[in-house]
């Protein structure tokens, strides 16, 4: 895909394999039901990406793309779809700025799929910070969001992935640093149960107000009993 925009958002996802996505859901959830939901996550968050303006779509996807899942897809834009290279996900992440700033973007946006009812207005505050680093907390004390400029911001290592502290750890590496930092408003993912159960009633209530954002989640929650 040739470059047509100043900036690029990137969509972190599993390739979909039943038994293989949002293993904490289970047995909460039958293996089924997750994969039929994480498709949904998935849409979403494509949805999503694919809105955003001024900047070209990527989904990085690991392990693998065997499920064809990605290869499937069409979108109203082009999307580039790659393999996550490195061995956890800090280092996957700083591979994908690296190539991104090689290619010539002048900002880069990462998401996950685990918040299909991310504002897209928090990329566009994102894609349009001057900060070197810009993070979007998440309440599980992470971030659903990270976005460089053209300098490679290096916060990725001896970070403690998957844990609570992840937030913490990165902001305390940037202390040690003379680099800019820009927070978004929180947010939260979907990973537990208890997620699960406060994102049905958020999108439900959602709806009541008007909003299409999630839709295809939404319409898979609405009518199941937890």
């Amino acid at each position: 895909m040739s470059q047509k925009h100043d900036n690029a958002i990137v969509l972190f996802a599993r390739d979909p394999v039943v038994g293989q996505v949002k293993t904490r859901l289970h047995p909460f959830l039958d293996q089924e039901t997750i994969f039929q939901l994480y498709t949904r996550f998935l849409n979403d968050s494509i949805e999503k990406i694919v809105r955003v303006k001024n900047a070209d779509c990527f989904i990085g996807v690991t392990p693998s793309d065997l499920s064809g899942f990605f290869s499937r897809l069409k979108t109203e834009r082009p999307i580039e779809v790659f393999l996550q290279q490195g061995k956890d996900l800090g280092e996957r992440m700083k591979n994908t700025f690296q190539e991104r700033i090689k290619e010539g973007y002048h900002r880069t946006a990462i998401i996950g799929s685990d918040s299909p009812s991310l504002p897209i207005s928090y990329i566009d505050q994102a894609l349009a910070a001057d900060k070197d680093l810009v993070l979007g907390p998440s309440t599980d004390g992470g971030y659903y969001l990270i976005g460089m400029g053209r300098k490679l911001v290096d916060v990725f290592a001896g970070v403690g992935w998957g844990s609570d502290t992840v937030l913490t750890q990165t902001l305390d590496r940037l202390k040690s640093t003379a680099n800019s930092l820009e927070l978004l408003p929180p947010w939260y993912d979907v990973d537990r149960p208890e997620d699960l159960k406060f994102l049905q009633t958020h999108l439900g209530l959602m709806n009541h107000c008007g909003s299409t954002e999630a839709e295809s989640t939404a319409e898979f929650l609405r009518d199941m009993t937890f």
